[in-house]
């Protein structure tokens, strides 16, 4: 893959596609994690002089202009942790003229890609647009590396291109995980089986132990001819994975039956309960195994984390992964916000999807071109 300093850009105009995808509240950056984590690379850029042209999306749009969606408050941010300005522009195509009179180290954040539908319908001529107000492009947005978009496929087709320093980061990291030392413990939770399940067949190769809460673990149960209430989890053939003697998963449930929380066995689960998170058992029988890795990897909460009840599953694992003697590497958006103000970890992986591919073996569309 070819990286950022292999690619000559001193004193040229840089598009940089950024992941900075990040929630906002009355135009205001909630959690600046992953711009944070984009820092370097714009740093390396200034040094270099480069005219530092930023692309991102934010939110679900779907090619409509929507206020709570907009990338000024990503530009305000910015502009506070670089204590520079950072120039915004109310649009993301159409402002070559602008940029292509910029001095050297001049900063500016355009508009929402997916204010334009050409942006996930991966239109050709929609990247045209956008390769055509720089010289060089610079693909930085790991947390949607997964995705086969104009901004992330179709540039490099236009421009000399190559990965940015979080890319690169985030790479190095997960490749480590093809050779990790041992006893090497995965944790997986979440509601989605479905794009688990494959990542879980790869894992097994590898892996001396797999966790397996939230309502994954239901699907599991589920398959398995066990009661599991009213609680939602994904249908998906577990089967073949059961054979293997890796897959750990809850011996109890904290539920929440006729308005009342309590915790019950895995074969006690009443009809009409339903299971939101792991029991306390469960809970100090993972923290065991996870206190004797040496590689651990993270993805997906125990359970319905938001709610206070049904919190402590997530954050006592959290909690052991972080105090673990161990590398660890966590992801995936629920899972950061459960570990959030937590330290302790090796890696914090800015994007779930994209990581959940990597492992899977999957090359991801985005990093294909570079």
């Amino acid at each position: 893959m070819r990286t950022l300093k292999q690619l000559p850009v001193k004193n040229k105009r840089v598009l940089l596609r950024a992941g900075f995808d990040v929630p906002i509240k009355e135009g205001k950056v909630v959690d600046d994690q992953r711009i944070v984590d984009g820092l370097p690379t714009i740093k390396y850029l200034l040094k270099q002089q480069a005219v530092i042209i930023i692309i991102c999306h934010v939110g679900r749009p779907h090619g409509k202009r929507l206020k709570g969606v907009s990338t000024l408050p990503i530009a305000e941010r910015l502009s506070e942790l670089l204590n520079k300005k950072v120039t915004h522009l109310d649009d993301c195509v159409g402002v070559g003229p602008i940029v292509a009179h910029a001095k050297p180290g001049q900063i500016f954040m355009l508009e929402n890609l997916r204010y334009h539908k050409e942006e996930e319908e991966n239109d050709l001529s929609f990247a045209k647009k956008l390769a055509s107000q720089a010289q060089v492009f610079v693909q930085d947005a790991f947390s949607n590396s997964h995705r086969d978009h104009a901004s992330m496929t179709g540039i490099p087709k236009l421009l000399p291109s190559a990965a940015g320093l979080e890319v690169e980061a985030e790479m190095r990291m997960l490749q480590s995980l093809n050779k990790p030392k041992k006893p090497y413990v995965v944790v997986l939770g979440g509601v989605k089986m479905k794009d688990k399940g494959a990542v879980i067949k790869t894992l097994l190769k590898k892996a001396d132990a797999i966790l397996i809460g939230g309502a994954m673990a239901l699907t599991f149960y589920k398959n398995m001819g066990k009661e599991v209430g009213i609680t939602v989890g994904e249908e998906y053939p577990t089967k073949a994975l059961l054979q293997s003697k890796k897959i750990m998963l809850p011996v109890d449930f904290k539920i929440l039956h006729k308005g009342k929380t309590n915790t019950v066995g895995a074969d006690n689960v009443p009809k009409d309960a339903r299971c939101l998170d792991n029991g306390p058992e469960t809970t100090a029988i993972f923290s065991e195994i996870i206190n004797n890795a040496k590689t651990i990897l993270w993805s997906g909460p125990m359970g319905m984390f938001e709610d206070k009840r049904f919190s402590s599953g997530s954050k006592k694992i959290a909690k052991a992964i972080a105090k673990a003697k161990a590398m660890s590497v966590i992801g995936g958006g629920d899972t950061i916000t459960v570990a959030a103000k937590i330290k302790g970890y090796s890696h914090v992986c800015s994007g779930g999807g994209a990581m959940l591919m990597v492992l899977e073996g999957k090359e991801l569309p985005a990093l294909k071109p570079l």
